[in-house]
Order: C-alpha cells, then structure tokens, then sequence
C-alpha cells in the first residue's frame, strides 16, 4: 500500500516510486533451503528456471532519471516469471 500512497504524494515534486518486487534469490540467507527450491525450480516453479542473483536484483534498484518518466506506483517483478499466470 505503501508504493501508490507514496507515488500519489511525490508525483508532484517530479518523483517517481516504484516497488521493486524479487523472487527466489541466491544469498547466504536461503543457503539453507537450497536444495528445496532447486527442486522447485527443476520442477518448473519458475518459467526461467534458475535463482536469481543479488545482482539481478541490484540492477533494477539503479537509479536513472530518464528511467520510465511517465510511470509512478509500479511494481516491477524481479522473479523470473514466478507471478506469471500459466495455464
């Protein structure tokens, strides 16, 4: 709720929000169900079947002016397809 409150507010004074939203990503936090996921992953939990990295997640959080200049209060799935609806 936070992203169109704030995208609502800011948009005004010419700043653009956007909620950066990542999937299943490789850290030192999910080590532990590694071997879970991998098997998620294979099984086709994701249409891109690997993890993500934090450099992939990092990549969207740059900041450009010209990036997107008429959008605000988007989210933007960092997830390899996870939030695709397949049939």
């Amino acid at each position: 709720m936070l992203t169109p409150l704030f995208a609502a507010r800011l948009a005004e004074y010419g700043i653009n929000v956007y909620e950066i939203r990542p999937g299943i990503i490789a850290t030192d936090m999910t080590g532990p169900v590694k071997a879970k996921y991998d098997k998620l992953i294979a099984d086709g939990l994701t249409p891109i079947a690997r993890w993500g990295t934090r450099r992939m997640s990092a990549r969207r959080r740059r900041h450009r002016p010209d990036w997107l200049p008429f959008s605000t209060g988007e989210v933007i799935n960092v997830d390899g397809g996870f939030h695709v609806r397949r049939l």
